[in-house]
């Protein structure tokens, strides 16, 4: 199967107690189209990350290290990370 960059937004809202919930994940065309989603639902959303991975989507293998383009707010690892 042929890998792909593909550019992901995925927020998180409250779930029970102080953890996370995190919502579906959106696709976004380009890695700045992602970029700017992710900055206009930052202040909505608890925490939000929009990055670049490659995947096989068939498979649903997806990069181990994906590339962060924009994060804010409180986030589970491995996106937490400095």
């Amino acid at each position: 199967m042929a890998r792909e960059t593909v550019h992901l937004v995925q927020c998180y809202v409250a779930g029970r107690g102080a953890s996370l919930r995190a919502e579906q994940a959106m696709g976004c065309q380009t890695a700045e189209d992602a970029r700017r989603k992710a900055e206009r639902l930052a202040p909505l959303r608890l925490g939000v990350v929009a990055y670049s991975a490659s995947a096989d989507v068939e498979m649903g293998d997806y990069d181990e290290n994906p590339v962060i383009l924009f994060k804010a707010g409180r986030l589970p690892p491995p996106f937490d990370e400095a």
